[in-house]
């Protein structure tokens, strides 16, 4: 009796793996095959699904122009499920792998995008923040990724899309620096604030803020009494902005009314 016990617990054991087993539907599809499905599922946007695929894709077939498409589809992929991170990540590896690939530029470009479009989540949107209110490691590495582009591959289609950015990037690095001299001042910190006014004239002079950076300089100059730079800013305020109100009314900290962080 005990042998016909051990016997059926054996063959149940043995069903019961067989039950378990993971079912892949994509065995037997061809490199071609698979591809033709994530490129849909990402079409649909089923990221997810999408990944997947991509990922079956190269592990099975490493190879060929099949697996180079896979890579960068994969990368842009990410960006569009919102995962900045495995973008970067993917396109990073592509750039490694495949350093003369003729559309490298589109690499390049998808990397400025990710950071670009970097917005620190909902909250950002939800209150109206602006790129210069941001932490601007992300504004960085879009530049840096736009330059590449635009350094390496002057007639490419991406090109235009770049520089515009690139622009846009620039001001919102100034911008940055300006929301960190205001502090400064408003803190007392009127050396520090100086600092960072005097590098936005320096770094960022096709932007619109080296005539608030000046005014700064102006009334920090003033506070630590050291009237010769203090003399020198406004006279260089003068040259470059002769109608502009900081020479008549002294750089002060606006207050933002407190609806307005509501908004």
């Amino acid at each position: 009796m005990k042998r016909y016990v051990v016997a059926a617990m054996l063959v149940m054991g043995l069903a019961g793996c067989a039950t378990t087993e993971t079912y892949d539907e994509t065995r037997g599809w061809t490199v071609e095959k698979l591809y033709s499905e994530a490129h849909d599922e990402l079409n649909s946007g089923n990221y997810t699904r999408a990944v997947k695929l991509y990922e079956t894709l190269e592990s099975r077939f490493p190879y060929g122009r099949y697996a180079q498409q896979a890579q960068m589809d994969l990368a842009y992929t990410h960006y569009k499920d919102g995962e900045p991170e495995q973008a970067i990540a993917s396109a990073d590896r592509f750039i490694k792998l495949h350093p003369t690939h003729p559309n490298l530029d589109y690499i390049y470009y998808l990397k400025g995008l990710v950071y670009f479009n970097d917005d620190s989540g909902l909250l950002a949107k939800w209150a109206g923040q602006d790129m210069s209110e941001r932490d601007p490691r992300a504004a960085r590495e879009a530049f840096t990724a736009f330059r590449e582009l635009v350094t390496r591959f002057p007639n490419s289609t991406y090109a235009p899309d770049a520089s515009a950015k690139m622009t846009k990037l620039v001001d919102a690095l100034g911008g940055n620096e300006m929301h960190v001299a205001r502090y400064y001042m408003k803190r007392g910190a009127y050396l520090a604030a100086a600092n960072r006014a005097q590098g936005v004239v320096k770094d960022f002079a096709n932007t619109k803020y080296p005539e608030e950076a000046l005014a700064i300089m102006v009334t920090a100059y003033d506070k630590l009494q050291l009237p010769q730079l203090r003399d020198d800013a406004r006279r260089v305020l003068a040259l470059n902005y002769p109608k502009s109100h900081y020479l008549s009314a002294q750089w002060t900290v606006e207050e933002m009314p407190w609806w307005k962080l509501w908004k």
